[in-house]
């Protein structure tokens, strides 16, 4: 169960430390192989053996432990391990599996910290995830079209948002379509805070996360 939990937690975490690592000056291959190497010591249980999950939020331990690795493989530089029986996602699989819907402005992003650039990446990460699910629950209910139709109303800037338009697209009344943006919009914020809570040890810790996810979101636009 502790193993299954980490590799979820290592897809969610996985765009965030590999920004990271490139906003410390590696290269793009390097910085594969680190991404890599640092979630294999995830999956071995290394990341919380000498955590303390007291004095900071799963994302923080990250960030420190994250911090910690490359401090350490800066040192090290040897060979590296492949991580034995560690079942792992390959790095196109990833990719392939979770392109970010997440615009992030390229000139700003110049400029940010590797800390900001993390934070970014894992809250695009987790809305993301929740969009996927949302798409996917749309789907099985053969509604595949209204989610990609609609999607703009959950991610993009609503004042651009014409429901007369995706109603003439959908051929369905502009009542019906409003209507489905706001059952959409309720799920995709279920889903939201189910992603987040992934993330947290405990239930008193989701609001705060909810709310530095938005924020984190609000200061990126």
């Amino acid at each position: 169960k502790t193993r299954k939990a980490l590799a979820e937690l290592s897809k969610i975490y996985w765009r965030p430390v590999f920004a990271f690592i490139c906003r410390q000056g590696h290269s793009v291959p390097d910085a594969q192989d680190l991404t890599q190497d640092f979630f294999v010591m995830v999956l071995k249980g290394r990341l919380l053996q000498h955590a303390d999950r007291n004095r900071g939020r799963f994302r923080s331990i990250v960030l420190k432990a994250l911090k910690d690795f490359l401090r350490d493989a800066a040192e090290k530089r040897h060979a590296r391990k492949r991580g034995g029986d560690v079942q792992f996602v390959s790095w196109d699989e990833w990719m392939a599996e979770a392109p970010s819907r997440l615009w992030i402005p390229t000139k700003e992003s110049e400029s940010w910290s590797p800390e900001r650039i993390f934070d970014v990446r894992w809250a695009a990460t987790v809305v993301e995830r929740a969009l996927r699910r949302l798409g996917d629950e749309c789907e099985k209910r053969g509604r595949r079209r209204v989610f990609d139709v609609l999607s703009v109303c959950l991610t993009g800037e609503r004042e651009n948002v014409s429901c007369a338009r995706f109603s003439k697209t959908l051929g369905l009344s502009e009542v019906a379509t409003k209507s489905l943006v706001h059952r959409l919009r309720e799920r995709y914020r279920a889903l939201v805070r189910e992603e987040v809570a992934r993330t947290v040890e405990k239930t008193d810790e989701i609001e705060d996360e909810l709310r530095y996810l938005c924020s984190v979101l609000s200061a990126e636009r």
